[in-house]
C-alpha cells in the first residue's frame, strides 16, 4: 500500500485494513494529507481481493477531534477539489464493510463519517459531537440526509441545530453506534467483526450492502450540494470569528 503520513498509520491483519488516525497533540485533528492517505488506502483495498473488510479507529482515547481548524482558516479552493469531500464520497461509495472503533472524542466528520461505516463500535468515554452551526458552517458527508434517516428528524435537529455532544450511550440508543464495549476491548472488538464479516461470501455480502446502502450516486449529488453551501460559508464572517476564537482559545490575552 502507498505510504501514509506518520498521522494516519496502516496495518494488516487476516484479510482486515486497519487505518489509525495517529496524531495525538492534536487530538488527531484531520488534515488534507491525512485525509488523503485514508482515501488512498480505500482505493487500494476496494481492488485488492485480500482485504475484505477496513476498520477505522483512533489513538491514545481520542477518535477524532474533526477537520484540523488551520486547514478551514486556509482554505481558499474549490470544495469539489478539497481531502476532505474526496474523502467522504470514498467511504460512501467503498463496496467493502467498514467498521468503526470510537473512543473519547468523535467531533464534525468523526461523527458523520461514522454514517457511511456498517458496523461503529464505541468506548463507554465516546463523545459524538457535530458542532458545524457553533462554527459558522452548514452539513456534510451526506449528513443532512443520513442523521434524519438513520435518527429520526426530531434526533438529527437536535445533533444538527443545537450541535450538543452525545455520550456513547445516547449514540446507541440514536442508532449510531452498534454496541459500548470496554475501550481496552474496543479495537480487538471491531477488528474481530470486520474479521467475521471478510470471512463471509463476499457476492452475497456485497449485494446485502447495496441493498441496505441503496445508490451512492445520490449520497455524492448529496455531498456536492452540501459542499457548495459548506465552502458558501467558510469564507463568511460569522465563520472566520468562530474560527479563530477556537484556534485563540487557549492562547493568554
Amino acid at each position: 500500500m502507498t505510504p501514509a503520513p506518520k498521522d494516519v498509520t496502516i496495518s494488516r491483519e487476516d484479510g482486515v485494513a486497519i487505518i489509525t488516525i495517529s496524531r495525538p497533540d492534536k487530538k488527531n485533528a484531520l488534515t488534507g494529507a491525512m485525509y488523503d492517505a485514508m482515501t488512498a488506502v480505500l482505493s487500494q483495498s476496494q481492488n485488492e481481493t485480500a482485504i475484505g473488510a477496513v476498520v477505522i479507529t483512533g489513538t491514545d482515547g481520542v477518535f477524532t477531534a474533526g477537520n484540523d481548524i488551520n486547514d478551514f482558516l486556509a482554505y481558499r479552493d474549490d470544495m469539489s477539489a478539497s481531502p476532505g469531500l474526496r474523502f467522504i464520497k470514498a467511504l460512501a461509495r467503498f463496496e467493502k464493510p467498514m467498521v468503526a472503533a470510537v473512543d473519547g472524542l468523535a467531533i464534525g466528520i468523526g461523527t458523520t463519517m461514522l454514517l457511511h461505516c456498517d458496523l461503529v463500535y464505541a468506548s463507554p468515554s465516546a463523545v459524538l459531537k457535530i458542532p458545524f452551526v457553533d462554527l459558522g458552517l452548514t452539513p456534510e458527508g451526506a449528513s443532512s440526509v443520513l442523521l434524519p434517516r438513520r435518527c429520526g428528524m426530531a434526533r438529527a435537529s437536535e445533533l444538527l441545530l443545537l450541535g450538543e455532544a452525545i455520550s456513547a450511550e445516547r449514540a446507541e440508543r440514536f442508532g449510531l453506534v452498534n454496541a459500548i464495549v470496554p475501550a481496552a476491548e474496543l479495537r480487538e472488538h471491531a477488528v474481530a467483526k470486520a474479521k467475521e464479516l471478510s470471512m463471509k461470501p463476499q457476492k452475497a455480502l456485497a449485494a446485502t450492502r447495496r441493498m441496505l446502502r441503496g445508490d451512492p450516486a445520490e449520497l455524492t449529488l448529496v455531498m456536492d450540494k452540501e459542499g457548495q453551501e459548506f465552502a458558501t460559508r467558510l469564507t463568511m464572517p460569522e465563520a472566520r470569528a468562530a474560527f479563530l476564537a477556537f484556534v485563540n482559545k487557549d492562547k493568554p490575552a
